[in-house]
């Protein structure tokens, strides 16, 4: 009787991967921010509207020309547009986000998705996680916390919009890594716009309420034009950074990377808009970046010392 084939996956390239995701977290801040520039003056789906349809005019002939397949199989048809949905409700939720709170701090507040995809993978992989490790996440919490609570004494509910991206991330970065590996990432991220495009393109047609716009559209003049370019090319280059990455190096090599995208959006916060988090949110950051590096390096840790497998 045959043996069925085992799947051959390119060998990991940690540095390269380690590369695509710094660049994903030098660009995506300054992604957000033009997000918050032109959040104040149109709905909210008519960025993520153009955020996808950029991705899908400059990857998809991209991925027609080198020939990569979109859908391999029914199996990356449905994890696909599982990641489709995963991601547009996770650009949405950030965007939204970005009406009410500082640039640096939404992200710091957002980077509590390494403890909640270390708790996923105890609650429903089954993954050891020691006491230590679990002592981590609730630090790391606290330090959230501590960065949302002067957001949520100014602005209320909507400083707890970053809690909820970060949920939904941390599946999104799930299913990317399940599938990076078995599909071309331009292929992956033009076939991601193509599942997106039919859900956002209705939305564009609904009347624009006068606060806070969810839906609709308004057509941009001037100035308004190019940063709308410029958020669509620097999305989508942002997000194929990361997905390649996930092609080349696992998780857990690229954790400690991402933290990276703190200082660059506080930067960013501090060039574009002048601000600048300051007491207890600082704090708090501090706290939140060293719980997230103490997790990574017992991962790597418990990963050395582990016996190889037959």
């Amino acid at each position: 009787m045959p043996q069925a084939a085992i799947p051959t996956y390119p060998p990991d390239r940690p540095l390269l991967g380690i590369g695509l995701m710094l660049g994903f977290c030098v660009i995506v801040p300054f992604a957000d921010a033009l997000a918050k520039i032109l959040g104040s003056d149109f709905p909210l789906m008519q960025l993520i509207l153009v955020r996808f349809a950029a991705q899908a005019i400059l990857l998809v002939p991209l991925a027609l020309w080198t020939g990569a397949a979109f859908f391999p199989n029914a199996r990356i048809l449905r994890l696909t547009a599982v990641r489709a949905m995963l991601q547009m409700t996770g650009i949405a939720l950030m965007f939204a986000s970005l009406r009410f709170l500082p640039l640096a701090d939404a992200v710091a507040i957002a980077f509590v998705m390494p403890f909640i995809m270390l708790l996923l993978g105890w609650f429903y992989l089954g993954e050891e996680v020691g006491p230590r490790r679990l002592g981590a996440c609730a630090v790391g919490f606290a330090g959230t916390l501590m960065v949302v609570q002067p957001s949520f004494a100014e602005v209320g509910w909507p400083a707890l919009l970053p809690l909820a991206v970060a949920v939904v991330f941390a599946f999104f970065m799930l299913v990317t890594r399940k599938i990076a590996r078995d599909t071309d990432p331009v292929a992956l991220q033009g076939a991601t716009a193509i599942l997106a495009l039919p859900v956002l393109l209705p939305l564009a047609f609904l009347p624009v309420a006068e606060d806070l716009p969810l839906v609709g559209w308004i057509t941009p003049q001037g100035w308004d034009v190019a940063l709308f370019v410029l958020l669509g090319v620097t999305g989508s280059a942002a997000h194929l950074f990361m997905t390649w990455s996930l092609r080349f190096a696992p998780s857990a090599t690229l954790a400690p990377m991402q933290y990276l995208e703190i200082p660059v959006a506080t930067l960013a916060g501090l060039m574009i808009f002048g601000d600048l988090p300051d007491g207890l949110a600082a704090l708090g950051i501090v706290v939140t970046i060293a719980a997230g590096l103490y997790i990574v390096a017992r991962e790597r840790a418990v990963s050395r010392a582990a016996p190889p497998t037959a």
